[in-house]
């Protein structure tokens, strides 16, 4: 065993700096002490020491690689994904009613920070659905609620954002990803988007991807950007999985860092119809997404 992080540093920094445990004076947080909070970082810990730590080497040396047909991970991820959600993490800050454990954000960072040091490439698939499930927590309708962020709290969906573009980079002005209104409300979805991390595995069920695009006739500029739900399967009414829906992967990208989280470059709407769904209001893409930009992949809860 080994300390990924000094527990005297954590029990400094949330004890008797932060005082944490008096939150309980909040209704949302009433009943829980500094015993709740440590039992959490204590199980993270063994977790992160136990189904984390021991493959971080591998993953690093033999990264994801794609065949032409499906992308191929050490197995070791899945087990450790699969415990983590076994243990409730993904729900840390969420509420209850969600299925979340409601407690404050402060320790799901105490929680992700254990998890990181561990390592990060396998943790960036949990971090990244925790911040698409609060995207749709913060922007979405009680019925995309249900469909998506459910699922990927229960760990059953991962989730992803898709911004940059190749001849974008990081200009997202300059997308030319758009989005064509359809009879029944829906927007089919034509364009191509480049590093996106955790674009396509096996991991999970379903993949919920967050994409930037245009509605046919918007205005130039950051002002004219969208955000669209586009799952890798599109869902049933009865929240069941249907067909694939036009979302391919068209190569992995190698960069440094996080060489565990498959980095991608997808295709939508290349190879058979791709159906979006709004989210927010039309022009308010960007304002929407930074709920996931702006925590890096972590969950930000008010």
């Amino acid at each position: 065993m080994t300390e990924l992080i000094q527990r005297r540093d954590l029990d400094f920094l949330l004890h008797e700096w932060l005082q944490i445990e008096t939150l309980n004076r909040h209704h949302r947080y009433s009943g829980q002490d500094r015993a709740t909070y440590d039992g959490v970082i204590d199980a993270a810990t063994v977790l992160a020491e136990e189904q984390f730590l021991p493959h971080a080497a591998k993953l690093d040396a033999n990264e994801p690689h794609f065949d032409g047909e499906r992308v191929h991970l050490i197995p070791e991820v899945k087990a450790a994904l699969d415990a983590y959600i076994e243990g409730g993490f993904l729900g840390t800050a969420f509420d209850t009613e969600y299925g979340g454990l409601q407690l404050p954000y402060t320790i799901f960072q105490a929680v992700s920070a254990l998890f990181t040091a561990a390592n990060i490439g396998t943790s960036g698939y949990l971090f990244l659905t925790g911040a698409a499930a609060n995207l749709l927590r913060a922007h979405g309708t009680s019925a995309q609620r249900k469909t998506y962020m459910e699922p990927m709290l229960a760990g059953r969906w991962f989730g992803t954002m898709c911004l940059s573009e190749p001849q974008a980079g990081s200009s997202l002005g300059d997308i030319k990803t758009r989005a064509t209104p359809l009879p029944d409300g829906g927007y089919a979805i034509s364009g191509n988007k480049m590093w996106i991390s955790g674009g396509e595995h096996d991991l999970s069920e379903n993949i919920v991807h967050h994409v930037l695009a245009r509605i046919d006739g918007a205005p130039a500029g950051v002002k004219g950007i969208s955000l669209f739900i586009v799952p890798k399967y599109r869902v049933n009414a009865d929240g069941s999985l249907g067909a694939k829906n036009g979302v391919r992967l068209m190569g992995l990208n190698h960069k440094m860092g996080y060489r565990g989280t498959t980095n991608t470059a997808l295709s939508f709407g290349e190879q058979g119809d791709c159906v979006g769904e709004l989210v927010g209001a039309p022009g308010q893409g960007l304002a929407c997404m930074f709920h996931m930009i702006t925590t890096d992949g972590s969950v930000t809860l008010q």
